[in-house]
């Protein structure tokens, strides 16, 4: 059994039920909003938030971010499974999660992420779903930069035959060409800085920008050939 791919909370090992609380707040959130984004992952993600980026660009979009420092594919998939994906109908889901799964092979990995996607596609078939590669991480040269890679190129091949799902190279040049990556993109080699995080989405929100048209466009036909048919 991978359990990587098996929905999971999150153990409460510290006592405050924090992550159990997070999770509680956001499904509240689908109850009180109408996104037509949905941000979903680990810090990567949740920590977006606190960006200009996100007050400046995607905030105008409409977006809900539900990420979770730490979270791995399992505990993404559990709550997305309880109440995360309920009451809404966003136009496109952002999915960045993975760099977590400590202990877990890049097969695992990538299953897991496939297992997030198609819930996601289950729950949200009017959704087009947008999974951000995993980002290089340390300073130099090590197994778990290795082993994301091998996990995106895992995904390349198993979301080619999906339809409106994409695959995004999150940072095709963080690595620098003696193999290190800049504390100026990521500040503890893991975590992105405010320059890491233009690199990173500014390319995305373009690509959003260019969803939500065709996606506006898809509705305005729909609706015409509904007034036509008449009743």
């Amino acid at each position: 059994m991978n359990e990587a791919a098996v929905p999971c909370p999150v153990e409460d090992v510290q006592g405050d039920n924090r992550w159990m609380s997070l999770h509680q707040r956001f499904v509240l959130e689908t109850k009180e909003r109408e996104p037509e984004i949905l941000f979903v992952g680990d810090s990567l993600i949740s920590h977006l938030i606190y960006t200009d980026m996100w007050e400046t660009m995607f905030a105008p979009l409409h977006p809900l971010n539900f990420g979770i420092g730490g979270d791995q594919t399992q505990h993404v998939l559990w709550r997305l499974s309880n109440g995360e994906l309920d009451n809404i109908k966003p136009k496109v889901v952002v999915l960045l999660v993975g760099t977590n799964n400590h202990g877990h092979t890049a097969d695992m990995i990538a299953d897991g992420i496939m297992a997030v996607v198609h819930l996601i596609r289950d729950k949200q078939p009017q959704a087009h779903i947008i999974v951000m590669s995993l980002l290089p991480r340390g300073h130099l040269v090590n197994p778990l930069r290795q082993r994301n890679a091998q996990v995106n190129e895992l995904l390349a091949h198993k979301l080619m035959l999906m339809t409106r799902v994409q695959l995004v190279n999150t940072a095709p040049d963080f690595v620098q060409p003696d193999g290190t990556i800049s504390h100026l993109d990521m500040y503890d080699y893991l975590h992105l800085t405010p320059n890491g995080y233009r690199r990173v989405f500014e390319p995305l929100h373009d690509l959003l920008l260019q969803l939500l048209a065709e996606s506006d466009e898809t509705d305005e036909t729909n609706n015409a050939q509904s007034l036509h048919k008449g009743p």
